[in-house]
This record gives structure tokens, sequence and C-alpha cells, in this order.
């Protein structure tokens, strides 16, 4: 025997109905006069798109070296500090989407862009023998003074969305840049490393002992200012040590 619904289902139904199109209408609406669009390519984004388009997540040139243990970011450390692993999600060319998605993140307040390449990246480190057993995720500071100016530190945003899929904590209080410094973007390496020398310190670690950090940071160039937060965390006892930045710049 076939038991009708009850008018009320078919109230509530069509109630739910006539909402979501609505919801729909607004979106719509607003797409046209705030029309959102990529932050790598510049393009317009579908209902169904988030921060990046469909074409520059596939098209984002990614390193897959967390695939590697011994990759072209780890090889920078060596003989200089001790490290587990080290990776970047993404490659860093001037002029290309890459660098217009730092640019957004750094300088025009689009903390989305961080936390959702961590979600992203977060993904792929979980299924790397490397990353895979990480316990804390530290990110590289900036001075209290470049902090109030900005607003937020790019690297902490990173580090949460990591810290979302990773289901890992982050803690951003342990590392202390402990003086304000140039910006590195036009120095030599050299330079870069006489810049960024002992400027970081640790406070209250004790109960980091044996953990393994990870380390994380906006762009890759030389490895100047990571090598001296990992001389800094190194005062940890027994503690492991491993790297990840949204992109490196190769030359």
């Amino acid at each position: 025997m076939k038991i009708n619904p009850h008018p009320t289902y078919y109230l509530l139904t069509s109630g739910r109905i006539k909402h979501k199109k609505t919801m729909i209408w607004i979106e719509d609406f607003i797409s046209l006069l705030y029309p959102k669009i990529c932050a790598a390519c510049g393009n317009s984004l579908w209902s169904h798109e988030k921060i990046i388009c469909t074409s520059c997540d596939f098209y984002l040139p990614k390193t897959n070296f967390h695939k590697l243990q011994e990759n072209p970011i780890s090889q920078l450390f060596w003989g200089r500090e001790q490290i587990h692993s080290a990776a970047a999600y993404l490659f860093f060319n001037k002029g290309s989407r890459v660098q217009q998605l730092i640019h957004q993140l750094k300088y025009r307040g689009r903390k989305d862009i961080g936390v959702f390449l961590g979600n992203l990246y977060g993904t792929c480190l979980q299924q790397s023998e490397s990353f895979n057993d990480i316990e804390l995720i530290i990110p590289v500071p900036l001075h209290k003074k470049k902090l109030m100016k900005r607003g937020y530190n790019q690297s902490d945003q990173f580090g949460l969305g990591l810290s979302a899929t990773m289901k890992i904590p982050m803690n951003n209080q342990v590392l202390i840049r402990s003086r304000e410094t140039e910006t590195q973007t036009k120095k030599a390496r050299f330079k870069r490393w006489e810049n960024v020398d002992n400027i970081f310190m640790v406070k209250n670690f004790q109960h980091l002992t044996g953990k393994k950090i990870l380390l994380v940071d906006d762009v890759i160039t030389t490895g100047a200012t990571l090598e001296s937060c990992i001389h800094a965390l190194s005062e940890i006892p027994e503690v492991r040590i491993s790297i990840a930045a949204i992109a490196v710049a190769l030359h």
C-alpha cells in the first residue's frame, strides 16, 4: 500500500528548494557586481571554484619534492645545518602565477591564499613517508614591528592550512625574531646570510624535547633565513627538524 507524504512535507521541501534558488540568484547577482577572480591568473572563477581556477590548479608548477628525500632544497643545507626533510609545494619564477599568488598573500591582505595552499600541500605531505609523522608546525616569525604593520604573518597562514589538513598543532610562540632586519629580496647570498645571522631565538621550549618539528616559510631562495631558524631551534634537545614552504626559487 502506497502512503502519500503529509502535505507539510511538500511545503517544507518546496520551501527549501525556493530558498536554495534564491540564494543562488543572490550569489550570482553579487558576483556580477563583485566578480570573484582567480588569485593566480585573474580570470573569473566559476561558482564551484575557490581562490584559484581549475586551470591554474592543474598547471601550477608543482615540485613533488616531498616524494624525494634528497632534493635541491635539502641540498641547500648540506654542510650547514642538520635537517630531516625539506620540500616546497611550487616552483617560484619572476612574473609567474606563483609570484602573483605570493604577492597577494604578502602584500594584498589575502590570508586565505596561504591557508588554501596549506590545505592543498598538507594533503600531499600526509602521503609522504618523510613528513607523515610530524608532531608540531612552527612558522618562520616576523618581527613584531612588521607584524603590526602587515597585520598578519603569511607563514602563519600557510601553517594554519597545513595544521588543519594534517591534524597537527601549530605553535607560533616558540620561535621569536629578536631584531628587525632589512628585506632579503635584492641581497646577494652572503648578504642574506649576514642579514639574518643570529636574529632568532627560542623560548619556553622545554616541552618540545624530542619533537618532530615542521618549520614552514613562504618562499625559499638561498635558505639563509631558514638556516638561522634551524640554528636556533637546534637548542631543543633531541629535536628533529623538517622544512616545508609554499614555493622555492631555484637559480
